[in-house]
């Protein structure tokens, strides 16, 4: 994974967009400086790169039902079924996230249920099956602190260690 070299442009586009992504590419011509051309073609770049991916609506999951958020460690009986696993959670839509992990767990997953019974339903019809040893897992109360990642401050703080 190679880091993308930015210049100043790019940075500045990146913060504007990351702010508010429904921004109009015209207004950010003009805070830039730049033809909205320019913007555009800046903008493909970023995608092409693999910098940007895309944008999205957030979906509140409370507000369509989904009071519960959990964290679960999994535990697989057989380490080396990662990848049928992975395919099996991709079709579970309360799974929201995935990751392989370092640390005792063999994978970590987000999801969210409706309450607490629903939760309970979920790991034992739907994880369970997958052939796990045992799971671990953290209800959230509440998300403290839910942001992307500042990347144009994480890039100049590279660019001052080089």
């Amino acid at each position: 994974m190679a880091n993308h070299i930015l210049d100043a442009l790019d940075k500045k586009i990146l913060k504007l967009i990351a702010e508010d992504a429904r921004i109009p590419f015209l207004e950010v011509a003009r805070a830039c400086n730049v033809s909205g051309a320019a913007i555009h073609q800046r903008i493909q770049k970023l995608t092409n790169s693999g910098v940007l991916k895309g944008s999205q609506f957030i979906i509140d999951p409370e507000k369509i039902g989904y009071e519960t958020c959990a964290y679960i460690g999994l535990f697989l009986k057989n380490p080396e079924s990662f990848d049928s696993v992975v395919e099996e959670l991709k079709r579970i839509p309360e799974v929201v996230e995935c990751h392989y992990t370092t640390g005792g767990f063999d994978m970590f997953i987000k999801i969210y249920a409706h309450n607490n019974h629903h939760l309970l339903n979920i790991i034992h019809d739907k994880l369970q099956p997958l052939g796990l040893s045992r799971s671990e897992t953290i209800i959230s109360f509440n998300a403290a602190i839910d942001r992307q990642l500042p990347v144009v401050n994480a890039i100049e703080e590279n660019e001052d260690e080089d």
